[in-house]
């Protein structure tokens, strides 16, 4: 069976992905309250301290990993998160997906070609997630990458990217991460 590990740092063309630490709290609960982000988020408790009691929490757990994204190379500057969870064989969910706004789209896309990357360096050869159904240009994200709408409850639509969808859609967009990752 395939698990989830952390890594202290995930190097990709133009950005890196660093395991998150309590430290990050402040920027976590910030791009979380963020009035543009948070209406495709659950609610998020109005402290900060909530945040940094999670991420204590979330050192300890070793079913997930959760990353803050940076620039790599520059300024090393937080830009957002990422988030994988969920094993399953050899399937991976992935989320808490979040970039601070105004970012160009590459931004998006070669920090979700990492996700892949990192996922497939561990083992894993599919993947599935759900998005909330008003996040449209997240679903449509999804979808151009190959992943296939299996569900629809609650207000969330189920994907599910196959192994061969998965492979694809990294080839696809390859040219975000030419020269794929660097795990640390």
């Amino acid at each position: 069976m395939v698990q989830i590990r952390k890594a202290g740092r995930i190097e990709g063309r133009t950005l890196a992905l660093r395991d998150a630490r309590v430290s990050d709290a402040a920027f976590i609960h910030a791009l979380r309250t963020d009035a543009t982000r948070a209406r495709y988020l659950s609610p998020v408790p109005a402290e900060v301290q909530a945040q940094t009691d999670w991420l204590r929490r979330y050192e300890q757990d070793d079913t997930q990993a959760y990353f803050i994204i940076i620039n790599a190379g520059r300024d090393g500057q937080a830009v957002g998160t990422v988030r994988l969870y969920g094993a399953r064989g050899a399937a991976f969910s992935w989320g808490s997906w979040l970039l601070q706004p105004g970012l160009p789209a590459r931004h998006a896309v070669e920090s979700a070609l990492m996700v892949y990357h990192y996922a497939a360096w561990l083992g894993f050869t599919e993947a599935y997630f759900e998005v909330l159904q008003e996040n449209a240009s997240v679903w449509r994200f999804h979808e151009n990458f190959g992943a296939c709408r299996v569900g629809d409850e609650r207000g969330h639509f189920q994907y599910q990217l196959s192994a061969t969808a998965m492979r694809a859609g990294m080839a696809r967009y390859g040219r975000y991460l030419p020269h794929g990752i660097r795990v640390f």
